[in-house]
């Protein structure tokens, strides 16, 4: 596990609280999340509550990235809704955050023990997908 100290983006922390304070309405978007592309832009994205399982705010802002072009994200952030604060992903989009940006910061942490860490050390010894594949070239 890594243990260097890494700066806390606030701006981002404020997107993402900005986000859910004003798009997060009713019980279908609970969650918000932002994100820096390598090239400084901010993208932000609320979940999409589904009882099937819709996607977390981290999933929809993958593809909001990609949508305008940020195909490299540096650091990622989640708040809740009800100015729950700053919420670490869950097991599935630690995963798939992982497997899609494999140097990414996540910030984690509350309140004045907030820091940012990377996405390997939120999911050590972690399945790496494609080694399923190294067998069949």
């Amino acid at each position: 596990m890594t243990t260097q100290i890494q700066h806390v983006d606030h701006e981002l922390i404020q997107a993402a609280a900005h986000v859910a304070r004003t798009r997060c309405r009713g019980d279908n978007h609970t969650m918000a999340a932002a994100a820096r592309a390598q090239d400084g832009r901010i993208v932000t994205a609320v979940n999409a509550y589904h009882f099937t399982g819709g996607p977390c705010a981290e999933l929809v802002l993958i593809g909001a990235a990609a949508a305008q072009g940020a195909y490299e994200l540096d650091t990622i952030v989640a708040v809740g809704d009800r100015d729950r604060g700053v919420v670490p992903p869950c097991g599935r989009c630690r995963q798939v955050l992982l497997e899609y940006f494999p140097a990414l910061k996540v910030i984690v942490g509350k309140d004045d023990r907030l820091r940012t860490v990377p996405i390997a050390d939120l999911l050590p010894e972690s399945y790496v997908w494609a080694d399923h594949q190294l067998d069949a070239e």
